[in-house]
């Protein structure tokens, strides 16, 4: 079994390429038709039909497959979805959660299908991520995604509120042959690859027992978020990487580490410390989609040494015009597109905040408007670059001169 590439070669061949966008692509429409099926493993065993070396070798092969994606898109409720996706993988992303997605509500409600799970040819790879608690619904849901995603993704790490009521997420840790129940369905049941994404408990021995069931249950990627149930606040809590490396070194499958992920300098670090696979971000992509592509905000340059950091011709505003255009292409719900406004523009709302009051006033928002917002604070003067290490820049193109 081939072993990951060393971290030293990853980083020598990182680079970031530009992609051409296709006419948009609703779930409803492609559902029709399976694309660009592999026509040399369209029909591979299913999981738990093979033995657990036979599993392991599964697992890696796909990963291999896939390219090994190292720099992830976490899933985010209403925040990973399409066009924010399209925009983080111009930026160096190279695969993406969509955001979770409700199993029974998925296969009850036509319009929440079609509205919350959009992609197009370019939208790979992809992890589609689910909740449930009742395995049958979860097989159902997952069979309407299969033939669209590279692993169908159960949600095992949401703390929140919601999840507490509904049962499902981080809270399903207390009923763990439920847990084991779910991951058997879909390992039994479908072609496409099974990954789970976790919590930790408490105790590391219980994590690891954890991790470990989910394998032999016939999960092939796992996903691990640093933090327990209960450290919903990351900017409180780090995550912790020493339990993450333990996990990795417990089981056989691919590993991810998800948790203080603000730059590319925590990347590296993280799998230094870790030897995961890949490693996800969620919150600070929210600000900066381009975090992958080398650029940080201002909050991660200050205190570092002058001349360390340059502006990186690039801004937050840049990106925000670049995911309205993605969005014409491939329409989502406002209250999505609203969100990232808010993210992506925090820091800008902050000096100008007549603008943000006026933003917050419109009831109905259109393009047109965002588009004149956004000239409307150029206007002011007001400019908030993202930072890139002086050695990475060209001398006088900025980045999206080089990349478009």
């Amino acid at each position: 079994m081939k072993q990951p590439k060393p971290f030293s070669s990853f980083f020598s061949h990182f680079h970031i390429k530009s992609f051409v966008l296709q006419p948009y692509s609703s779930y409803s429409v492609m559902a029709q038709t399976r694309t660009s099926p592999d026509p040399e493993n369209e029909h591979p065993p299913r999981n738990l039909t093979l033995t657990a070396d036979a599993r392991v070798e599964r697992a890696w092969a796909h990963w291999t497959k896939l390219g090994r994606p190292k720099l992830i898109v976490a899933p985010m409720v209403d925040n990973s979805e399409l066009p924010y996706r399209m925009l983080c993988r111009k930026y160096g992303a190279q695969a993406a959660y969509t955001p979770m997605l409700h199993g029974r509500i998925f296969t009850e409600a036509e319009k929440y299908r079609n509205e919350e799970f959009t992609t197009c040819k370019e939208d790979r790879p992809l992890f589609v991520q689910f909740c449930a608690n009742d395995p049958d619904i979860l097989l159902e849901a997952a069979r309407r995604v299969e033939p669209f995603t590279d692993y169908v993704d159960i949600n095992l790490g949401c703390p929140q509120r919601i999840a507490k009521k509904g049962n499902y997420g981080a809270f399903l840790m207390d009923n763990l042959p439920l847990v084991k129940s779910l991951v058997e369905k879909l390992a039994l049941n479908l072609e496409v690859p099974v990954s789970c994404k976790i919590r930790l408990f408490p105790k590391l021995e219980d994590t690891l027992k954890y991790a470990k069931m989910l394998e032999e249950a016939g999960c092939l990627l796992l996903a691990v978020h640093g933090r327990t149930r209960d450290e919903k606040d990351g900017s409180k809590f780090r995550a912790d990487w020493k339990a993450i490396k333990a996990v990795k070194e417990a089981v056989r499958i691919p590993v991810l580490a998800n948790g203080n992920i603000r730059h590319m300098d925590d990347v590296k670090d993280c799998l230094e410390a870790t030897g995961v696979e890949g490693v996800l971000s969620a919150e600070t992509l929210l600000e900066n989609p381009a975090l992958f592509a080398g650029f940080r905000t201002e909050e991660w340059v200050s205190g570092c040494e002058e001349g360390t950091f340059v502006d990186g011709k690039l801004d937050q505003a840049d990106l925000l015009i670049e995911y309205l255009n993605l969005c014409e292409k491939y329409p989502v719900p406002w209250r999505i597109i609203r969100s990232h406004v808010h993210k992506l523009l925090g820091d800008w709302f902050s000096l100008q905040p007549h603008i943000r009051e006026d933003f917050n006033k419109q009831y109905k928002v259109t393009f047109e408007y965002l588009y004149d917002m956004v000239d409307q604070l150029r206007e002011t003067g007001t400019r908030i670059p993202l930072y890139r290490k002086s050695t990475e820049m060209e001398p006088t193109e900025s980045y999206t001169d080089q990349h478009n």
